[in-house]
């Protein structure tokens, strides 16, 4: 008996309807690859101001560090090119790799910024030294079987992990002695953990909980393979 198809408007469930309108000549399915006009624009926007907040937060020039130790201007070129390569590999895989499984499975798929997510990292990147985004998802419109609901949850967190792995053995037997390679490898290999783990959690509209609906063993096997490689950077982080 044929699996009973279910219809998602939303692959994270971000309810404003804005973002699930169809931009003309977008409704071709099953093109893993194509992009509108109006997704690079919500792309680059996206990547533009997460890549600025990272700066900010990470080169100690966010308002809090800097008027308690002093504003080092002169590290945020590197904190600009550090962040963007961090952005790239971790958020832009991330949802492209969502949005290529949904396309192989023949549904319309886009990504869209979210605008008050994006403010917020943007806020507490220049005014604080820490990060929390929410920059947008990979909306989708079809009728995906839960096995491939499960697939387009996973590939996300997935290409985060493998990212992951090949940077983590880079950073600590190779790049480490090297400050700026060293320093480059070791925060994309930890903004991936984190991306990761984040979203392997079981909880809202988390990939996690797709995944746990799915299949319960992966979802175990890569949160504690995520887990276990953002614990060894966070030690070799901190401790080194």
């Amino acid at each position: 008996m044929a699996e009973k198809r279910k219809i998602y408007t939303s692959f994270h469930d971000i309810p404003p309807r804005e973002y699930m309108y169809f931009p003309k000549g977008t409704l071709e399915m099953g093109k893993p690859g194509k992009f509108s006009r109006i997704e690079i624009k919500h792309l680059l926007i996206s990547m533009g101001v997460l890549t600025i907040a990272f700066s900010f937060a990470l080169t100690g020039n966010n308002l809090i560090t800097g008027l308690t130790n002093g504003f080092k201007l002169y590290s945020l070129p590197f904190g600009i090119a550090k962040s963007f390569l961090g952005v790239v590999t971790a958020f832009f895989f991330h949802e492209f790799s969502h949005k290529f499984m949904a396309q192989k499975y023949g549904l319309w798929a886009e990504y869209r910024m979210f605008p008050r997510g994006l403010c917020m990292a943007l806020f507490l990147g220049v005014f604080t030294p820490l990060v929390f985004a929410a920059p947008g998802a990979v909306m989708f419109r079809g009728e995906p079987r839960d096995f491939e609901m499960g697939h387009i949850a996973v590939a996300g967190p997935l290409s985060n992990i493998v990212i992951a792995a090949v940077t983590l053995p880079l950073y600590l037997f190779v790049f480490y002695e090297i400050s700026v390679l060293g320093e480059i490898v070791g925060f994309i290999c930890l903004i991936n953990t984190v991306l990761a783990t984040f979203n392997l959690l079981p909880f809202g509209p988390l990939d996690g909980v797709k995944v746990v609906r799915w299949n319960g063993t992966v979802w175990a096997i890569l949160l504690i393979v995520a887990m276990t490689m953002m614990t060894i950077i966070f030690i070799r982080f901190t401790f080194y």
